[in-house]
């Protein structure tokens, strides 16, 4: 781990990172609460001392171009829990980089630019990926493509991000199948408590398995 010959202050860790004071705050708080020792505080600097908890990383070039467009990609999601997360994991990353790589991360020629967020959905996201992690059950209201709608128990096994719609790909118990749908139709979403564990995994693979031999583009548009 990279030794910092002096405090640097939050307002410079700020500006190069692309973050508010607040968030920064925030993330050097979650890098502490997983481990991390970082010494100072507000108004004097911050610096990391050597942490065996966060061992030095070695990324090529082009790994640190991918982790920076993939993190910048997440962050224009629309999803705020992702963009938090994104955000938090590039801090974390950088504080495992030599000097010099970190300046590689911070400044990569591989930008994201989106006027607009990409998926305006979130409604929900947050309870269907808690009750997917828990592998729970969820009662979900639907208005499906012709606006009829109806109460469904399903089995949430992931999110899914098409080009621009967010899915949730479900084992429904009302018709006994595999089931996808679209956040933008569920009309609300009460976790249950029921578990399904340890079923996600393998309904998951099978439901993909059954994506790709029905034909993928095709498969991925078809919605309950």
């Amino acid at each position: 781990m990279r030794m910092m010959s002096a405090p640097i202050t939050a307002r410079r860790l700020a500006e190069e990172t692309g973050v508010s004071l607040r968030s920064l705050y925030r993330d050097i708080d979650s890098l502490r609460a997983a481990g991390a020792r970082i010494e100072g505080e507000r108004g004097y600097g911050y610096r990391l001392t050597e942490d065996r908890a966060l061992p030095p990383q070695t990324f090529s070039r082009g790994e640190i171009e991918a982790l920076a467009l993939g993190l910048a990609e997440v962050k224009h999601m629309g999803d705020p829990t992702l963009m938090m997360a994104a955000t938090s994991v590039l801090a974390k990353v950088a504080a495992s980089l030599p000097d010099d790589v970190e300046q590689q991360l911070f400044h990569a020629i591989s930008q994201v630019y989106r006027p607009e967020v990409r998926y305006l959905e979130t409604h929900h996201v947050d309870t269907i990926r808690q009750a997917s992690w828990k592998e729970e059950a969820l009662d979900i209201c639907y208005r499906d493509k012709d606006h009829s709608v109806s109460e469904r128990a399903v089995l949430p096994l992931a999110i899914m991000y098409a080009d621009r719609t967010l899915s949730v790909l479900s084992w429904c118990c009302l018709r006994e199948d595999f089931r996808m749908f679209r956040l933008d139709r569920i009309m609300d979403a009460r976790a249950t408590g029921r578990s399904f564990r340890p079923k996600r995994a393998s309904l998951l693979r099978d439901y993909l398995a059954k994506l790709r031999h029905d034909d993928g583009d095709k498969a991925f548009g078809e919605y309950a």
